[in-house]
Protein backbone atom coordinates (compact mmCIF):
# COMPACT_ATOMS: atom_id res chain seq x y z
CA UNK A 1 0.00 0.00 0.00
CA UNK A 2 1.48 3.37 -1.01
CA UNK A 3 1.90 5.95 1.73
CA UNK A 4 -0.40 8.88 2.42
CA UNK A 5 -0.03 11.86 4.72
CA UNK A 6 -1.50 11.43 8.19
CA UNK A 7 -2.25 14.02 10.85
CA UNK A 8 -2.23 13.97 14.62
CA UNK A 9 -5.75 14.53 15.99
CA UNK A 10 -7.34 14.45 19.44
CA UNK A 11 -8.48 10.93 20.23
CA UNK A 12 -11.32 12.24 22.38
CA UNK A 13 -12.75 14.23 19.47
CA UNK A 14 -12.26 11.68 16.70
CA UNK A 15 -12.85 8.32 18.36
CA UNK A 16 -16.67 8.75 18.24
CA UNK A 17 -16.43 9.20 14.44
CA UNK A 18 -14.41 6.00 14.03
CA UNK A 19 -16.75 4.07 16.31
CA UNK A 20 -19.75 5.38 14.34
CA UNK A 21 -18.29 4.03 11.08
CA UNK A 22 -17.48 0.67 12.63
CA UNK A 23 -20.96 0.37 14.16
CA UNK A 24 -22.54 1.26 10.81
CA UNK A 25 -20.59 -1.51 9.09
CA UNK A 26 -21.22 -4.17 11.73
CA UNK A 27 -24.94 -3.30 11.70
CA UNK A 28 -24.86 -4.03 7.95
CA UNK A 29 -23.48 -7.51 8.66
CA UNK A 30 -19.81 -6.67 8.12
CA UNK A 31 -16.88 -7.91 10.21
CA UNK A 32 -14.24 -5.34 11.09
CA UNK A 33 -10.79 -6.76 10.32
CA UNK A 34 -8.63 -3.79 11.23
CA UNK A 35 -9.04 -0.16 12.26
CA UNK A 36 -6.30 2.45 12.59
CA UNK A 37 -5.94 4.41 15.86
CA UNK A 38 -8.40 7.30 16.17
CA UNK A 39 -5.60 9.74 17.03
CA UNK A 40 -4.24 9.65 13.44
CA UNK A 41 -6.28 10.88 10.49
CA UNK A 42 -7.45 9.96 7.92
CA UNK A 43 -8.82 6.77 9.39
CA UNK A 44 -8.22 3.38 7.77
CA UNK A 45 -10.77 0.59 8.24
CA UNK A 46 -10.75 -2.81 6.56
CA UNK A 47 -13.75 -5.10 6.77
CA UNK A 48 -15.46 -8.12 5.27
CA UNK A 49 -19.08 -8.08 4.11
CA UNK A 50 -21.53 -10.84 4.94
CA UNK A 51 -20.93 -12.17 1.39
CA UNK A 52 -17.20 -12.55 2.08
CA UNK A 53 -16.08 -9.47 0.10
CA UNK A 54 -13.09 -7.70 1.65
CA UNK A 55 -13.10 -3.91 1.41
CA UNK A 56 -11.16 -1.04 2.91
CA UNK A 57 -11.73 2.69 3.33
CA UNK A 58 -9.54 5.71 3.93
CA UNK A 59 -11.93 8.05 5.69
CA UNK A 60 -11.40 11.80 5.84
CA UNK A 61 -14.18 12.07 8.40
CA UNK A 62 -15.25 15.26 10.19
CA UNK A 63 -17.90 16.21 12.74
CA UNK A 64 -21.06 17.73 11.25
CA UNK A 65 -23.21 20.03 13.36
CA UNK A 66 -25.62 22.94 13.25
CA UNK A 67 -24.07 25.29 15.79
CA UNK A 68 -25.10 28.91 15.10
CA UNK A 69 -22.41 30.91 13.32
CA UNK A 70 -22.30 34.69 13.10
CA UNK A 71 -23.49 36.09 9.74
CA UNK A 72 -24.51 32.65 8.49
CA UNK A 73 -28.08 31.41 7.66
CA UNK A 74 -30.05 29.92 10.55
CA UNK A 75 -30.94 26.77 8.59
CA UNK A 76 -27.32 25.93 7.78
CA UNK A 77 -25.47 22.77 8.79
CA UNK A 78 -21.75 22.28 8.19
CA UNK A 79 -18.63 20.30 8.89
CA UNK A 80 -15.18 21.77 9.35
CA UNK A 81 -12.53 20.27 7.08
CA UNK A 82 -9.45 20.42 9.27
CA UNK A 83 -6.59 18.20 10.34
CA UNK A 84 -3.25 19.20 11.83
CA UNK A 85 -2.10 22.80 12.13
CA UNK A 86 -3.52 25.80 10.30
CA UNK A 87 -0.59 26.28 7.93
CA UNK A 88 -2.46 27.52 4.85
CA UNK A 89 -0.95 24.93 2.51
CA UNK A 90 -2.80 22.68 0.10
CA UNK A 91 -3.29 19.05 1.12
CA UNK A 92 -3.77 16.13 -1.26
CA UNK A 93 -6.76 13.88 -0.61
CA UNK A 94 -5.21 10.47 -1.11
CA UNK A 95 -6.49 7.91 -3.59
CA UNK A 96 -5.24 4.34 -3.64
CA UNK A 97 -3.48 3.76 -7.00
CA UNK A 98 -4.24 0.04 -6.65
CA UNK A 99 -7.92 0.74 -5.80
CA UNK A 100 -7.91 -1.62 -2.86
CA UNK A 101 -9.05 1.19 -0.57
CA UNK A 102 -11.90 3.61 -1.22
CA UNK A 103 -11.45 7.23 -0.20
CA UNK A 104 -14.32 8.89 1.69
CA UNK A 105 -14.57 12.65 2.32
CA UNK A 106 -17.52 13.44 4.56
CA UNK A 107 -19.07 14.75 7.76
CA UNK A 108 -20.92 12.73 10.39
CA UNK A 109 -23.68 14.05 12.61
CA UNK A 110 -23.42 11.89 15.73
CA UNK A 111 -26.62 13.21 17.29
CA UNK A 112 -29.00 12.37 14.45
CA UNK A 113 -26.95 9.51 12.91
CA UNK A 114 -26.52 10.76 9.36
CA UNK A 115 -23.63 11.70 7.06
CA UNK A 116 -23.07 14.15 4.19
CA UNK A 117 -20.29 13.51 1.70
CA UNK A 118 -18.43 15.45 -0.99
CA UNK A 119 -16.44 14.25 -3.99
CA UNK A 120 -12.88 13.53 -2.73
CA UNK A 121 -11.43 13.93 -6.24
CA UNK A 122 -13.00 17.36 -6.66
CA UNK A 123 -11.68 18.47 -3.25
CA UNK A 124 -8.09 17.47 -3.88
CA UNK A 125 -6.02 19.40 -3.13
CA UNK A 126 -7.81 21.20 -0.30
CA UNK A 127 -6.98 23.72 2.38
CA UNK A 128 -7.80 22.70 5.92
CA UNK A 129 -9.78 24.78 8.36
CA UNK A 130 -12.49 25.44 5.78
CA UNK A 131 -16.19 24.69 6.03
CA UNK A 132 -18.60 22.69 3.87
CA UNK A 133 -22.22 23.75 4.30
CA UNK A 134 -25.57 22.16 3.60
CA UNK A 135 -29.16 23.00 4.46
CA UNK A 136 -31.76 21.89 6.99
CA UNK A 137 -33.99 20.76 4.11
CA UNK A 138 -31.22 18.35 3.03
CA UNK A 139 -31.04 16.97 6.56
CA UNK A 140 -34.81 16.53 6.69
CA UNK A 141 -34.76 14.58 3.43
CA UNK A 142 -31.95 12.35 4.70
CA UNK A 143 -33.75 11.60 7.94
CA UNK A 144 -37.12 11.07 6.23
CA UNK A 145 -36.07 9.02 3.20
CA UNK A 146 -32.46 7.90 3.71
CA UNK A 147 -29.97 7.90 0.83
CA UNK A 148 -30.21 11.07 -1.30
CA UNK A 149 -28.16 13.50 -3.38
CA UNK A 150 -28.29 17.15 -4.33
CA UNK A 151 -26.32 19.92 -5.97
CA UNK A 152 -24.66 22.18 -3.43
CA UNK A 153 -26.03 25.74 -3.85
CA UNK A 154 -23.42 28.36 -4.63
CA UNK A 155 -24.98 31.11 -2.50
CA UNK A 156 -22.13 33.60 -1.91
CA UNK A 157 -19.49 31.17 -3.13
CA UNK A 158 -17.47 32.03 -6.20
CA UNK A 159 -19.34 31.28 -9.42
CA UNK A 160 -16.05 30.01 -10.81
CA UNK A 161 -15.97 26.99 -8.50
CA UNK A 162 -16.95 23.64 -10.03
CA UNK A 163 -20.50 22.40 -9.60
CA UNK A 164 -20.50 20.05 -6.63
CA UNK A 165 -22.84 17.13 -5.97
CA UNK A 166 -23.23 16.03 -2.35
CA UNK A 167 -24.68 12.74 -1.16
CA UNK A 168 -26.15 11.97 2.22
CA UNK A 169 -27.63 9.09 4.12
CA UNK A 170 -28.54 7.62 7.46
CA UNK A 171 -26.28 5.33 9.41
CA UNK A 172 -27.73 2.26 7.74
CA UNK A 173 -26.76 3.73 4.34
CA UNK A 174 -23.04 3.79 5.14
CA UNK A 175 -22.11 0.56 3.31
CA UNK A 176 -24.08 1.84 0.30
CA UNK A 177 -21.97 5.01 0.53
CA UNK A 178 -18.73 3.01 0.43
CA UNK A 179 -19.90 1.14 -2.65
CA UNK A 180 -21.05 4.39 -4.24
CA UNK A 181 -17.65 6.06 -3.85
CA UNK A 182 -15.92 2.97 -5.28
CA UNK A 183 -18.02 3.34 -8.41
CA UNK A 184 -18.16 7.15 -8.59
CA UNK A 185 -14.43 7.90 -8.46
CA UNK A 186 -13.59 10.40 -11.19
CA UNK A 187 -17.13 10.79 -12.55
CA UNK A 188 -18.30 14.20 -13.76
CA UNK A 189 -20.94 15.85 -11.51
CA UNK A 190 -23.86 14.93 -13.77
CA UNK A 191 -23.07 11.22 -13.83
CA UNK A 192 -22.13 11.27 -10.12
CA UNK A 193 -25.65 12.45 -9.35
CA UNK A 194 -27.21 10.04 -11.84
CA UNK A 195 -25.38 7.14 -10.17
CA UNK A 196 -26.52 8.34 -6.74
CA UNK A 197 -30.13 8.42 -7.92
CA UNK A 198 -29.86 4.95 -9.41
CA UNK A 199 -28.48 3.65 -6.12
CA UNK A 200 -31.49 5.10 -4.32
CA UNK A 201 -33.64 2.81 -6.46
CA UNK A 202 -31.57 -0.32 -5.96
CA UNK A 203 -30.25 -2.27 -2.99
CA UNK A 204 -27.04 -2.96 -4.91
CA UNK A 205 -24.76 -1.33 -7.43
CA UNK A 206 -26.17 -3.33 -10.34
CA UNK A 207 -27.76 -0.44 -12.19
CA UNK A 208 -31.19 -1.48 -13.46
CA UNK A 209 -31.06 0.44 -16.74
CA UNK A 210 -28.01 -1.54 -17.85
CA UNK A 211 -29.24 -4.97 -16.75
CA UNK A 212 -29.68 -7.43 -19.59
CA UNK A 213 -32.23 -10.20 -19.94
CA UNK A 214 -30.19 -13.29 -20.73
CA UNK A 215 -33.03 -14.73 -22.81
CA UNK A 216 -32.82 -11.72 -25.17
CA UNK A 217 -29.03 -11.36 -25.32
CA UNK A 218 -27.88 -11.26 -28.95
CA UNK A 219 -25.25 -13.68 -30.19
CA UNK A 220 -21.91 -11.93 -30.67
CA UNK A 221 -19.86 -13.82 -33.22
CA UNK A 222 -17.16 -14.26 -34.31
CA UNK A 223 -15.26 -14.00 -31.00
CA UNK A 224 -13.56 -10.69 -30.44
CA UNK A 225 -9.77 -10.68 -29.93
CA UNK A 226 -10.16 -9.46 -26.33
CA UNK A 227 -12.49 -12.39 -25.60
CA UNK A 228 -9.85 -14.79 -26.86
CA UNK A 229 -7.14 -13.03 -24.87
CA UNK A 230 -9.14 -13.16 -21.63
CA UNK A 231 -10.43 -16.66 -22.37
CA UNK A 232 -14.01 -15.56 -21.67
CA UNK A 233 -17.05 -15.49 -23.90
CA UNK A 234 -18.34 -12.09 -24.94
CA UNK A 235 -21.44 -12.69 -22.84
CA UNK A 236 -19.24 -13.41 -19.80
CA UNK A 237 -17.29 -10.17 -20.39
CA UNK A 238 -20.54 -8.19 -20.55
CA UNK A 239 -21.77 -9.89 -17.38
CA UNK A 240 -18.45 -9.05 -15.70
CA UNK A 241 -18.79 -5.37 -16.61
CA UNK A 242 -22.36 -5.42 -15.36
CA UNK A 243 -21.41 -6.95 -12.01
CA UNK A 244 -18.30 -4.82 -11.32
CA UNK A 245 -19.27 -1.21 -10.51
CA UNK A 246 -15.77 0.25 -10.88
CA UNK A 247 -15.31 -1.46 -14.23
CA UNK A 248 -18.71 -0.34 -15.45
CA UNK A 249 -18.05 3.27 -14.53
CA UNK A 250 -14.65 3.16 -16.23
CA UNK A 251 -16.28 1.87 -19.41
CA UNK A 252 -19.04 4.48 -19.18
CA UNK A 253 -16.41 7.22 -19.10
CA UNK A 254 -15.47 6.32 -22.68
CA UNK A 255 -18.96 5.70 -23.98
CA UNK A 256 -19.96 9.34 -24.61
CA UNK A 257 -16.94 9.92 -26.81
CA UNK A 258 -17.58 6.66 -28.64
CA UNK A 259 -21.19 7.63 -29.36
CA UNK A 260 -20.05 11.08 -30.46
CA UNK A 261 -17.46 9.65 -32.83
CA UNK A 262 -20.08 7.31 -34.29
CA UNK A 263 -22.55 10.17 -34.81
CA UNK A 264 -19.94 12.39 -36.47
CA UNK A 265 -18.75 9.63 -38.81
CA UNK A 266 -22.28 9.35 -40.19
CA UNK A 267 -22.41 13.02 -41.22
CA UNK A 268 -21.98 13.49 -45.01
CA UNK A 269 -18.72 15.30 -45.71
CA UNK A 270 -16.96 14.27 -42.50
CA UNK A 271 -13.58 12.67 -43.11
CA UNK A 272 -10.67 11.40 -41.02
CA UNK A 273 -12.81 11.32 -37.86
CA UNK A 274 -10.86 9.81 -35.00
CA UNK A 275 -10.52 9.83 -31.22
CA UNK A 276 -7.54 11.73 -29.82
CA UNK A 277 -5.61 10.01 -27.03
CA UNK A 278 -3.85 13.15 -25.84
CA UNK A 279 -3.83 14.41 -22.25
CA UNK A 280 -5.44 17.84 -22.08
CA UNK A 281 -6.27 17.91 -25.80
CA UNK A 282 -9.58 17.80 -27.67
CA UNK A 283 -11.44 14.48 -27.73
CA UNK A 284 -12.01 14.10 -31.49
CA UNK A 285 -10.40 15.45 -34.66
CA UNK A 286 -12.00 15.44 -38.11
CA UNK A 287 -12.13 17.24 -41.43
CA UNK A 288 -15.31 18.49 -43.04
CA UNK A 289 -15.56 18.74 -46.83
CA UNK A 290 -11.84 19.26 -47.27
CA UNK A 291 -11.40 21.65 -44.34
CA UNK A 292 -8.41 21.89 -42.07
CA UNK A 293 -8.41 19.45 -39.13
CA UNK A 294 -11.13 20.47 -36.66
CA UNK A 295 -11.00 19.77 -32.92
CA UNK A 296 -14.16 18.69 -31.09
CA UNK A 297 -14.52 18.58 -27.30
CA UNK A 298 -17.11 16.32 -25.64
CA UNK A 299 -18.57 17.65 -22.37
CA UNK A 300 -21.33 16.27 -20.16
CA UNK A 301 -24.34 18.18 -18.92
CA UNK A 302 -25.42 18.33 -15.29
CA UNK A 303 -28.15 16.12 -13.93
CA UNK A 304 -30.44 18.89 -12.66
CA UNK A 305 -31.67 21.75 -14.91
CA UNK A 306 -32.22 25.35 -13.86
CA UNK A 307 -35.58 26.43 -12.45
CA UNK A 308 -36.78 27.36 -15.95
CA UNK A 309 -35.75 23.96 -17.35
CA UNK A 310 -32.55 25.14 -19.03
CA UNK A 311 -29.87 22.43 -19.19
CA UNK A 312 -26.39 23.34 -17.95
CA UNK A 313 -23.03 22.06 -19.16
CA UNK A 314 -20.21 20.98 -16.86
CA UNK A 315 -17.69 23.17 -18.67
CA UNK A 316 -14.43 23.33 -16.79
CA UNK A 317 -11.60 21.11 -15.72
CA UNK A 318 -11.99 19.41 -12.36
CA UNK A 319 -8.61 20.60 -11.12
CA UNK A 320 -6.55 23.73 -11.66
CA UNK A 321 -2.85 24.38 -11.39
CA UNK A 322 -1.88 25.53 -7.91
CA UNK A 323 -0.03 28.46 -9.51
CA UNK A 324 -2.82 29.52 -11.89
CA UNK A 325 -6.47 29.39 -10.86
CA UNK A 326 -7.50 30.33 -14.43
CA UNK A 327 -6.05 27.08 -15.74
CA UNK A 328 -9.32 25.44 -14.68
CA UNK A 329 -11.08 27.14 -17.60
CA UNK A 330 -10.90 26.44 -21.32
CA UNK A 331 -9.68 28.85 -23.99
CA UNK A 332 -11.46 29.34 -27.30
CA UNK A 333 -8.28 28.14 -29.01
CA UNK A 334 -8.39 24.75 -27.24
CA UNK A 335 -10.96 23.34 -29.70
CA UNK A 336 -13.21 24.49 -32.54
CA UNK A 337 -16.56 23.17 -31.35
CA UNK A 338 -18.18 21.59 -28.31
CA UNK A 339 -20.53 18.62 -28.20
CA UNK A 340 -22.68 18.50 -25.07
CA UNK A 341 -23.69 14.94 -24.14
CA UNK A 342 -27.17 14.88 -22.60
CA UNK A 343 -26.96 11.39 -21.12
CA UNK A 344 -26.84 12.36 -17.45
CA UNK A 345 -30.03 14.42 -18.01
CA UNK A 346 -32.04 12.37 -20.54
CA UNK A 347 -30.32 8.98 -20.03
CA UNK A 348 -29.98 8.83 -23.82
CA UNK A 349 -26.75 9.22 -25.81
CA UNK A 350 -27.67 12.40 -27.64
CA UNK A 351 -25.77 15.63 -28.25
CA UNK A 352 -26.08 19.38 -28.82
CA UNK A 353 -23.35 21.30 -30.68
CA UNK A 354 -21.93 24.82 -30.50
CA UNK A 355 -19.06 26.85 -31.90
CA UNK A 356 -16.39 27.56 -29.30
CA UNK A 357 -15.96 31.14 -30.54
CA UNK A 358 -19.64 31.85 -29.82
CA UNK A 359 -19.41 30.91 -26.14
CA UNK A 360 -19.19 33.65 -23.51
CA UNK A 361 -15.75 34.87 -22.39
CA UNK A 362 -14.72 34.51 -18.76
CA UNK A 363 -15.22 37.71 -16.79
CA UNK A 364 -12.09 37.36 -14.66
CA UNK A 365 -9.66 35.29 -16.75
CA UNK A 366 -8.63 36.97 -20.03
CA UNK A 367 -8.51 34.59 -22.99
CA UNK A 368 -10.62 31.97 -21.21
CA UNK A 369 -14.23 30.88 -21.67
CA UNK A 370 -16.90 31.21 -19.01
CA UNK A 371 -17.70 28.07 -17.08
CA UNK A 372 -21.35 29.13 -16.82
CA UNK A 373 -22.67 27.44 -19.96
CA UNK A 374 -26.36 26.95 -20.72
CA UNK A 375 -27.92 25.11 -23.65
CA UNK A 376 -29.52 28.12 -25.37
CA UNK A 377 -30.17 28.98 -29.02
CA UNK A 378 -26.44 28.89 -29.76
CA UNK A 379 -26.55 25.11 -29.42
CA UNK A 380 -27.73 23.10 -32.42
CA UNK A 381 -29.28 19.64 -32.71
CA UNK A 382 -28.06 19.29 -36.29
CA UNK A 383 -24.27 19.11 -36.28
CA UNK A 384 -23.98 19.96 -40.00
CA UNK A 385 -24.84 23.62 -39.37
CA UNK A 386 -22.04 23.93 -36.82
CA UNK A 387 -19.54 22.07 -38.98
CA UNK A 388 -20.31 24.33 -41.94
CA UNK A 389 -19.74 27.41 -39.80
CA UNK A 390 -16.47 26.25 -38.26
CA UNK A 391 -15.08 24.89 -41.56
CA UNK A 392 -15.63 28.30 -43.15
CA UNK A 393 -13.32 30.05 -40.68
Amino acid sequence: MSSYETYSVRRKDREPLVEWMKEALTSAGCTILRSSPPDRAPFRITFETRMGERLGVIAYAFLANTEPTKNRPQDEHRFQIKYGSKDGRLHEIWQDPYELYTTLFFGINLTDDFFVAADPVLHSPTRFFISLEFKEQNVREILDTGWTSWERPRLSRSQDEPVEVLVGGRKDDFLRFVRFERAAKGLDPGHRQLLAEKMAQSSSLVLPELAADATRRPRLEPPHAIAEELELSQAEILDLIQSAPRLKMAVRGWVAETHLERALRQVPGVEDCMRVEEEGGADIRLSYRGSRPLAVECKNVLRKPMADGTIRVDFQRTRASKADACSRFYAASDFDMVAACLHSFTEAWEFRYALTRELDPHKKCPGKLSNLVRLDDRWQTEVERVLQAVAAI
